[in-house]
């Protein structure tokens, strides 16, 4: 039996991290170059494909959830389900037994096959008919004015908690041919602002051995005409070079905003998660960012409760998060993953005790936002809309990254759409979010 692309349904869900979302993002544009129809709404769909995380327990509930609730929409159009991402890499799990439901899993190296496995889903002789003219690099899930940018795959540094290398594989990085080429793709579409994103930004190039470096890549980047922001998330601390601090301080189409998971700051925790980087050089780091970026926003996580973390462990962060004072940061309970090294240590923490020093720190932190709050009134901030929530503007500026940061909040917004960008004044906030006035339109 043939097939007529143009009359199958492809619809999706994502979940998981941005670099995921950058992985369907190229399916999606595989899928629609193939003459399939895309469908925004999962009802309507023939084929629903469902890209899962599985980084936690929580991620692989979370995804294992999405694939039980779309199988209840096979009743409608619904007659096929595809898994793809992490959680087919779990090797202690038999999915295809225990998820009956799901029609086909796909790892990650056979994403660029997507195509030829929906085709066969369809068809018993593959014959295909279908005419389609569109030729597409990646098909945005973000709004037009912003892209993730992923430069490299995989990961070399074994955090004893993290099932990552296991999952994703060894550290490679892409060619810089190929990410400029998707910088200009994604410029030429629309996009103002790249975020680059990889599990470790800062170990860039690395396996070139020919000086390729994060920050020859930024030079590179910067030079693409319409190209206004470039924002760093996942740089490492024992990576942030003098070099590289250099060019976030003196490029003006650098963020001033780097995301550094540090996950502890006790030396004794960090030698236990086997983090290359210790307390006095993270808080070395930190205090280079600070004094040659007055301005720089840090965001970082932290996992709390790993095993053996002594209450003075735990009260060496507490002191870091009142010192330093952060602008984003994120406390996430240690959770035992089967398959890394720290499933099998000892001295396993209480989860009464992980939840309340998770809630102490959250009071200091929010205790530190809320006096930074206090200090941006009246001050201008340029900002740009990202979305348009009745009668509100939810805006961010260089200073937020969006998703995962607060926000900037325009209200009386009929004018306003998505990717104008304003020079506004900080009139008031609400907990973690500024409240605004325009003062000065700049472009859309």
């Amino acid at each position: 039996m043939s097939i007529n692309r143009n009359n199958i349904a492809v619809g999706f869900i994502s979940l998981g991290c941005d670099k995921n979302r950058v992985d369907l993002e190229k399916m999606i544009a595989l899928i629609k170059n193939a003459g399939y129809k895309i469908e925004t709404d999962e009802r309507k769909a023939n084929v629903i494909i469902i890209n899962t995380c599985s980084f936690i327990l929580s991620a692989r509930e979370e995804s294992i959830e999405n694939i039980l609730l779309t199988a209840k929409l096979k009743k409608g159009c619904l007659s096929k389900i595809i898994v793809t991402g992490c959680l087919n890499h779990m090797n202690y799990t038999d999915l295809e037994e225990s998820l009956p439901e799901v029609d086909a899993f796909v790892k990650v190296s056979d994403n660029e096959n997507i195509v030829s496995i929906i085709d066969k889903l369809f068809s018993s002789d593959e014959k295909v008919n279908n005419v389609c003219n569109v030729d597409e690099l990646r098909v945005l899930t973000t709004p037009n004015h912003y892209a993730y940018l992923k430069i490299s795959e995989g990961c070399d540094n074994y955090c004893t908690y993290c099932k990552i290398p296991y999952i994703r594989g060894r550290y490679y990085s892409y060619s810089l041919n190929s990410i400029l080429n998707e910088a200009n793709y994604l410029v030429s579409k629309g996009v103002k602002e790249i975020i680059l994103v990889a599990q470790d930004v800062t170990k860039y190039g690395q396996d070139f051995n020919d000086g390729t470096n994060l920050v020859s890549l930024i030079k590179k980047l910067s030079v693409i005409e319409n190209l206004e922001k470039i924002r760093l998330l996942y740089c490492y601390p024992e990576l942030i070079t003098d070099e590289l601090i250099q060019e976030i301080k003196n490029n003006p189409k650098v963020c001033k905003y780097i995301d550094i998971p540090l996950q502890h700051i006790s030396d004794n925790i960090l030698k236990r998660m086997n983090r290359k980087s210790n307390k006095s050089s993270i808080e070395l780091t930190i205090s280079k960012l600070k004094k040659n970026i007055p301005n720089i926003s840090i965001r970082t996580t932290f996992i709390i409760g790993f095993p053996g973390e002594t209450e003075e462990d735990f009260n060496e962060v507490l002191d870091f998060v009142s010192k330093y004072k952060l602008n984003n940061v994120g406390f996430f309970a240690y959770s035992k993953e089967e398959g890394t090294p720290a499933y099998s240590f000892e001295n396993h923490i209480d989860e009464n005790i992980v939840e309340n020093r998770i809630s102490k720190l959250a009071e200091v932190q929010f205790n530190n936002v809320i006096e930074r709050n206090k200090n941006m009134i009246n001050k201008h901030l340029d900002v740009v809309v990202d979305k348009i929530v009745g009668s509100k503007a939810i805006c961010r500026s260089e200073f937020e990254c969006p998703e995962i940061d607060g926000v900037v909040i325009i209200k009386n917004t009929e004018s306003l759409n998505i990717g104008d960008t304003f020079k506004i004044i900080v009139k008031n906030f609400n907990k973690y979010d500024l409240e605004g006035e325009i003062y000065e339109k700049l472009t859309k």
